[in-house]
């Protein structure tokens, strides 16, 4: 089974405008535009610092932009100012879900508890509905022996696995993965890349922050690159990162392609 892209009359599922964000006095978002059709990956890469994570972070109702709206389908826009609550901002969160970079998970609890805490406590779904769908979901990640041990019990990767069941468990539209293998050995990335990709390949619409060129070029159907909090390229994977157009893009994807 491999990814299918979606045509041009495919509805979007999420849409970004104008997002503005600043840290006192350093503005990291500029006015950012996005628009994700379902059932698209969508990769952002970019040099540290350039705003990627505060992308993802907005659109999850994670941090409150200073300006700008974010809208799903068949849902009412929010729009951000100076006065915009948390709580308004944290419907965002019925629609996606996060994967963090360093896992995220809650230390005292196992790998079951982990993982049924949203559905049971925020969704407010039935305990053994949300232990059946948790196992499914552990075994189809290949961790259904796991599912009573604790996260310093598992390796990196198998606890990125786990942060990725606990963002499935949810339901969400939207997937968004904040760097999932930067905090990984090299040796056990290939497992987390795995699962993403089988995920892309079953039509789950994704948001992924990454610096791994060649699965971005893989999975997803469109790049966009950021520096210094705005857009400054996206297209095609193909075209941004075998023949980006930007000499910025250029020099980072030169960058990364050839560390040495």
């Amino acid at each position: 089974m491999s990814h299918t892209r979606p045509s041009a009359d495919t509805p979007e599922l999420l849409r970004a405008d104008g997002l503005q964000k600043s840290f006192g006095t350093h503005q990291v978002l500029k006015s950012i535009d996005l628009a994700v059709r379902k059932g698209e990956v969508l990769a952002l890469i970019g040099p540290s610092g350039s705003g990627k994570t505060t992308v993802l972070r907005c659109l999850n109702g994670l941090e409150i932009p200073d300006a700008g709206s974010v809208s799903f389908e068949s849902g009412p826009a929010v729009t951000f100012d100076s006065a915009t609550t948390q709580k308004k901002a944290q419907v965002l969160r019925t629609r996606s879900a996060m994967v963090f970079q360093n896992y995220n998970l809650f230390p005292h609890k196992t790998v079951l508890e982990n993982i049924i805490e949203g559905p049971v406590q925020v969704q407010k779904r039935k305990k053994s509905e949300a232990i059946t769908e948790a196992t499914e979901l552990l075994d189809r990640v290949g961790l259904a022996e796991k599912r009573d041990a604790y996260p310093h019990q598992l390796s990196g990767g198998q606890q990125q696995r786990v942060g990725i069941v606990r963002a499935l468990a949810l339901k969400p539209s939207l997937l968004l993965f904040d760097e999932p293998t930067s905090a990984l050995d090299p040796e056990l990335v290939g497992d987390v890349l795995r699962v993403i990709k089988e995920l892309a390949d079953e039509g789950w619409t994704m948001v992924l922050v990454t610096h791994e060129l060649a699965f971005a070029r893989e999975v997803a159907d469109e790049v966009v690159f950021m520096d210094q909090g705005v857009v400054v390229e996206r297209g095609h994977p193909d075209i941004v990162l075998r023949a980006p157009q930007n000499i910025r893009t250029q020099q980072f994807v030169h960058r990364l392609l050839n560390p040495f």
